[in-house]
C-alpha cells in the first residue's frame, strides 16, 4: 500500500474514491480483501488524522455527488472521528489516566510472541506484520486484532493502543484509544466487541476460517469514573504575530487565519513523546509537513528543542488547538512551567460538533444532519 504526502494529492484519492468506489461502500466496507485491494474503503484516515484534509470538506465532497441517503454510512464513519474528538476534549482524564497506565504495565513474554506474530493466531500473526509493513490495517481487522489482544491473549488493552500508535499511519489520540476502550467494555459499561470464528471467515472471504478464540468473553471493567467537563481553552484574540501548529492540524487552508509574520510548526521527536513512535511514522509525518511548508512561506518546521530556544525570547503564542493527546499534553505542561499565554484557534466546526459529544455516538449521529446545515456541507 501506498500512502501519498501532499494535500493535492489527498484530494486526488478523495475525488477518486468519490467517483469510482463510493457508491459501493455500504454493502462492502466491512470486507478486508487484504492489502492487494482497499477498493471497498477509502484509506482517507492518514490525511484526516493530520487534516492534511478535513472531515468538513470531505463530508462536502462526497454530498456534492450523493444524496445524504445513499452516503449515510460513509457520511457516519467520517464523524466518528469529530465524534471521538469531542468526546475526549469532554472528558480529558481519559487520556491522562491511559498514559499513567501504561508507566508500570511490564512488558511480559505474552506480549513480546504477541508484537513479534509468534502466537498460535494466524490472522492475528498476519495482522501483526500487516500493521508493521504497511502502517494500516482494515477497520473491521482492527476491532477483530484488539478484541484477540484483550480477551482471547489476555493482554492489557493500554498495550495494544499504544501498539497501534506506534504503527499506524492514521494514529489518533481519541480514535485509537476510545476504540480500544470500546472494544474492551469499558467505553459503554458493559457493551464490549467480542471478536467471531464465523465473522472473521464471512469478512475476509474464507481467507480465515475456524479460528480459536475466547467467544464468551466477559467485558472488561474499571472503577473509575468520568464526568464531563466544559472545554477550558482561552480563546481570547492577543493579537499574536506568531502561530503554533502541530502535526496533527496541518490544514490552514480552511481555517479562517489572520497574517502571521512566523507560523511555527513543531513535530514532537520520540525523546519528547510519552508514547513513542516508529521511526517511518515520523517520517511521514515529515514528508507531510514539508509538503505544508511549500504552501506557507512562514512557516518554520521545528522541534522540541527548537521551540524552548524560542520560548526565551516570547512566550505568548496564538495556538491552533491541537486537540487532547500526545501534543496538547505537551504543550499544556510547558504551559503551565513556564507561564506561557497562550490563545487558542478552534474550528467552528468542532466546536459546533463537539456539544453533541456528550452522550453516546447515537445522539451525536442524530445531530449530523443539523452539522452539515449548519455549515452548509450538503
Amino acid at each position: 500500500m501506498q500512502f501519498v504526502t501532499s494535500r493535492s494529492e489527498a484530494l486526488g484519492k478523495l475525488n477518486n474514491f468519490i467517483e469510482k468506489d463510493l457508491i459501493n461502500y455500504n454493502s462492502k466496507r466491512n470486507f478486508d480483501f487484504g492489502v492487494a485491494d482497499r477498493s471497498n474503503v477509502s484509506c482517507l484516515s492518514p490525511y484526516i488524522t493530520h487534516r492534511i484534509i478535513t472531515e468538513y470538506e470531505t463530508a462536502k465532497l462526497v454530498l456534492k455527488k450523493y444524496p445524504f441517503q445513499k452516503v449515510d454510512k460513509f457520511i457516519q464513519e467520517i464523524f466518528w472521528r469529530v465524534y471521538w474528538k469531542g468526546w475526549l476534549e469532554l472528558r480529558p482524564q481519559v487520556w491522562s489516566d491511559f498514559i499513567d497506565d501504561l508507566r508500570g504495565m511490564k512488558e511480559d513474554n505474552n506480549y513480546i510472541k504477541a508484537i513479534n506474530s509468534e502466537t498460535q493466531i494466524e490472522c492475528f500473526n498476519d495482522w501483526v506484520k500487516e500493521l508493521k509493513e504497511n502502517n494500516y490495517l482494515h477497520n473491521h481487522t482492527r476491532m477483530w486484532f484488539a478484541s484477540i489482544w484483550i480477551f482471547t491473549l489476555k493482554l492489557p488493552w493500554q498495550k495494544g493502543a499504544e501498539f497501534f500508535m506506534k504503527h499506524l499511519y492514521d494514529g489518533d489520540a481519541a480514535s485509537n484509544t476510545l476504540s480500544w476502550r470500546w472494544v474492551s467494555g469499558l467505553q459503554t459499561k458493559g457493551k464490549h466487541y467480542v471478536a467471531q470464528s464465523w465473522n472473521i471467515s464471512k469478512f475476509t472471504n474464507s481467507k480465515y476460517k475456524n479460528v480459536r478464540l475466547n467467544e464468551n468473553a466477559l467485558s472488561l471493567t474499571d472503577k473509575r469514573e468520568y464526568r464531563l467537563n466544559p472545554l477550558s481553552l482561552n480563546y481570547e484574540d492577543n493579537s499574536n504575530e506568531n502561530l503554533l501548529v502541530f502535526e496533527n492540524e496541518l490544514n490552514l487552508e480552511n481555517q479562517n487565519l489572520k497574517e502571521y509574520k512566523n507560523i511555527y510548526l513543531i513535530l514532537l521527536s520520540n525523546q519528547a513523546r510519552k508514547l513513542k513512535l516508529e521511526e517511518k511514522v515520523i517520517n511521514y509525518k515529515l514528508q507531510l509537513i514539508n509538503d505544508q511548508k511549500k504552501r506557507f512561506d512562514q512557516i518554520q518546521i521545528i522541534d522540541e528543542e527548537k521551540f524552548q530556544n524560542l520560548l526565551e525570547k516570547n512566550k505568548s503564542f496564538d495556538v491552533v488547538h491541537p486537540c487532547i493527546g500526545e501534543n496538547y499534553s505537551y504543550l499544556n505542561n510547558l504551559r503551565k512551567k513556564l507561564n506561557l499565554k497562550l490563545s487558542y484557534i478552534l474550528r467552528e466546526e468542532d466546536k459546533f460538533s463537539w456539544q453533541f459529544s456528550n452522550k453516546g455516538y447515537f445522539n451525536f449521529k442524530n445531530n449530523i444532519p443539523k452539522i452539515l446545515t449548519s455549515f452548509k456541507l450538503q
